[in-house]
């Protein structure tokens, strides 16, 4: 980002256009967590670490906790070294609080301040499909049961829906708004051709579940709970595929016919992810949904929060709250790094806003608690200022 020239942005050139949409950028927003995506879509929906009961702690193949050095680091990088000799891995769970049979494999952590026991921090596959094929078993997080921001929408008779690039592929939704599989498997193929008939689906798929080769298993956080498995209501009503959005958005010239709530994840490809996506088209993809919603009746009283799940990088110049004597809701899973947050809504307090606010990625979920009378889930959304702050002036910041 240092060098990227962000002029040449598709979604700059949108909000520099004339008549462009007026829009707030949140200059001191952090991720929920310390961690990475996985983590930090969890803490989107439930505000929580997701757990793993009573998980296998024996050193062996199957047991999935990080084991740390002496400063608490589960992994060497560049800039850092694990002291020698020491046998550290950087898995799905965080360390363990018991000791293994075997005092060669001990597990124990005995850091002050650091995490232990059956939490899920790193990516891990779920219990349901859809899910890395081939993962086995034993090594995808049982389903989750602590509440989440669906279920509170719903008990509060409020519609919404996650819409995710994909979905209908992945879920094997055939015949479903964004499936492009055809009617059938393709006849059996010789070596790794994928039985899918979208050349885009995993040469591992599985009939029906034909998944992008892009497609993000761990960002689709609903489908780690259980009041979402296969086969519920809940399920088949809130887990949807995000062409069904657009094509919602651009059905709204005369009435709005989006849900009161909507959370849209882009495929792979369109999510500017380092490594496997581009700058270029995540930017285009999110103009084309920004203009869906712009050209419609749904305009009128639609608040748009444009985010990211994790920072990615290794520093930032602002402690997060917590952290180097910065105040501001926290606890021992974050907030993490500043990541950037954009705001669209036809009731700012101007046509351009910066918001010195501090919020983080449960600041999305407290403004929908508060503006639909709903309960907390958990004590930081609870805390954290929501985003009506960009609407009103908000009360000046503490000087640090």
């Amino acid at each position: 980002m240092g060098v990227y020239d962000t002029r040449a942005l598709p979604i700059y050139q949108y909000l520099h256009s004339a008549g462009h949409p007026a829009y707030a950028i949140a200059d001191n927003f952090f991720q929920a967590a310390f961690g990475g995506s996985f983590l930090n879509h969890q803490w989107l929906i439930a505000a929580a670490t997701p757990v793993w009961p009573g998980a296998v702690a024996n050193g062996g193949s199957d047991d999935l906790h990080s084991v740390l050095d002496a400063n608490g680091v589960p992994t060497s990088y560049p800039l850092y070294v694990s002291p020698a000799g020491t046998a550290v891995k950087d898995l799905a769970l965080t360390a363990s609080c018991a000791s293994t049979s075997d005092r060669s494999r001990d597990r124990r952590v005995s850091l002050t301040g650091v995490a232990c026991g059956d939490y899920a921090v790193n990516t891990i596959q779920p219990a349901y499909q859809p899910y890395a094929p081939g993962t086995a078993t034993s090594r995808r997080l049982p389903p989750q049961t602590a509440p989440t921001i669906g279920d509170r929408l719903s008990a509060g008779g409020v519609d919404w829906a996650w819409y995710s690039g994909g979905w209908s592929n992945a879920n094997g939704d055939v015949g479903a708004p964004g499936w492009s599989n055809g009617t059938g498997p393709l006849a059996a193929n010789a070596g790794s051709m994928s039985p899918c008939p979208d050349a885009a689906a995993l040469a591992a798929a599985v009939w029906p579940n034909c998944p992008d080769k892009l497609f993000q298993f761990h960002h689709q956080a609903f489908n780690y709970f259980a009041a979402y498995a296969p086969g519920t209501q809940a399920r088949a009503e809130h887990l949807r595929d995000e062409r069904e959005f657009l094509d919602l958005a651009r059905a709204s010239a005369g009435a709005c016919n989006l849900r009161p709530v909507s959370f849209v994840k882009p495929i792979g490809a369109e999510n500017e992810h380092p490594g496997y996506a581009s700058e270029t088209a995540g930017s285009n993809h999110l103009v084309q949904l920004l203009q869906a919603i712009e050209a419609g009746a749904c305009k009128a009283d639609t608040m748009v929060v444009v985010t990211y799940d994790e920072f990615g990088g290794q520093w930032d110049h602002v402690p997060p709250p917590g952290q180097g004597g910065t105040p501001g809701p926290h606890d021992a899973w974050g907030p993490g790094t500043r990541v950037p947050a954009l705001v669209l809504a036809p009731a700012l307090r101007g046509p351009f806003v910066v918001d010195h606010s501090q919020y983080d990625t449960t600041s999305i979920m407290a403004t929908i608690e508060r503006r639909f009378g709903l309960s907390a889930i958990g004590s930081r959304d609870a805390a954290v200022n929501d985003l009506s702050r960009v609407l009103d002036a908000p009360a000046p910041a503490a000087t640090p």
